[in-house]
């Protein structure tokens, strides 16, 4: 059998990362989207995400892909991936109207027996209530992570596979996709490989919490988180990939949603997620850490103090600003004067990251930007004023912070440490 062509409808993160990481693996892609303009752009090699390694991967497998807005073109698919990121509002529910416009314009164009997965996050009972046949319809479980997606796309620990019927075997250009990346496939019901989604991510919340909650602790008694947590990793129990980095609460997006989606369920169905609603609690807490301590440590003695802020995006390497921690952060901040860099954000006020910090009260390191570890500490202090830096991921080296003679307030370490 000659390798299956895979289509991805849907080019916002989710689709253009898997689209670049099936092309790297050798298969032909029609990346489809009904939006001309976007495609255009594409085609032209203008990606409109950040992503480390993205736009090589497409520079070197361009002649692999099919960029269009036509939906004719998906008649060449033997699966069609539905891959558009689902967006959330503030509540944490999903719009789900751009998958399902997508499902509608993509299935009728397939070629006979071919396959539609839906790859975009979706609650669970949403891939079953589609009126499609369910021999022909698969929901995967999409475990991407801003930052390091095409790392993870094309080095997939598992692949988690909805089915109608998980005893059938999936069929055989869907197989062979599979199983060119030589991990494990689990097969499973729909409902189920849906709620293993939201699973993982609420795993993901409890190590998160425990960090923010013992590291809030760490602070008020001089213990110091970043030792606890090498332990941790050590037990086999927790593991050495645990998420136990303590952060201004949860961000992003798709965390928040997940835990919306469970309360909700539970609420419908009469069981409890009374861990999950104090996981949402203690995420907002621990978001006023940084706008708290600055107003403590500065803004209440002098409230016209210019405070530097490097750092917009809700993480490092995206140009994601869903849910972002220094922007709740700002907002928090209303009359302070506050000078801002980010290297992917264009609304930030400064060129580089000196030059925000020139002449600063304080600093506030509140996205972990690898160009910003690279910036020698006395180089900071020069360029500051005050000496008061609100670093919560440890940024900057301790040792060498110390003897520029910087204030350095850190999550998880009483300030004195």
């Amino acid at each position: 059998m000659s390798a299956p062509v895979v289509a991805y409808a849907g080019l916002t993160h989710l689709g253009l990362v898997y689209g670049a990481a099936a092309a790297t693996s050798g298969f032909r892609v029609i990346a489809f989207d009904p939006d001309a303009k976007l495609v255009a752009a594409l085609g032209a090699g203008k990606l409109p995400v950040e992503e480390p390694g993205l736009e090589a991967a497409y520079r070197s497998q361009r002649e692999r892909f099919t960029f269009t807005s036509d939906p004719a073109a998906l008649s060449q698919a033997d699966i069609a991936f539905i891959s558009a990121d689902v967006p959330t509002d503030d509540a944490g529910l999903s719009d789900l109207a751009r998958t399902r416009s997508l499902i509608d314009t993509v299935f009728p164009r397939l070629k006979s027996g071919a396959t539609l997965v839906v790859l975009c996050q979706v609650p669970p009972g949403f891939t079953r209530s589609l009126a499609l046949p369910k021999d022909r319809l698969y929901y995967q479980v999409e475990t991407l992570v801003f930052g390091s997606a095409l790392e993870r796309a094309l080095r997939p620990e598992r692949f988690i596979v909805g089915c109608d019927d998980p005893a059938r075997e999936l069929p055989a250009p869907y197989t062979a996709f599979l199983q060119a990346s030589g991990c494990p496939v689990l097969r499973m019901r729909y409902e189920s490989a849906e709620l293993t989604k939201i699973a993982i991510n609420c795993c993901l919340v409890a190590s998160i919490s425990v960090a923010n909650t013992l590291a809030e602790l760490c602070e008020r008694i001089s213990a110091d988180w970043s030792e606890i947590a090498p332990a941790l990793k050590l037990d086999r129990r927790i593991g050495a990939h645990a998420y136990l980095s303590p952060g201004l609460g949860i961000a992003g997006g798709n965390l928040e949603r997940d835990l919306a989606t469970v309360m909700r369920f539970a609420k419908q169905h009469g069981t409890d997620a009374g861990v999950v609603a104090a996981w949402v609690k203690n995420s907002a807490h621990r978001r006023n850490w940084a706008a708290s301590t600055l107003k403590k440590l500065l803004i209440d003695r002098k409230p016209d103090a210019l405070v530097a802020v490097w750092g917009l995006a809700y993480k490092e390497n995206t140009h994601s600003l869903k849910n972002s921690p220094s922007l709740a952060t700002i907002a928090q901040l209303k009359g302070v004067n506050l000078k801002t860099h980010d290297p992917v954000v264009p609304s930030a006020t400064a060129k580089e990251p000196l030059e925000a910090a020139r002449n600063a009260d304080a600093l506030m390191i509140l996205t972990p930007w690898p160009q910003y570890r690279a910036i020698a500490p006395a180089d900071i202090a020069k360029a500051m004023r005050g000496r008061i830096v609100l670093d919560p991921y440890g940024v900057l080296d301790r040792a060498k912070a110390r003897e520029a003679g910087l204030q350095v307030h850190v999550l998880g370490r009483a300030a004195d440490a």
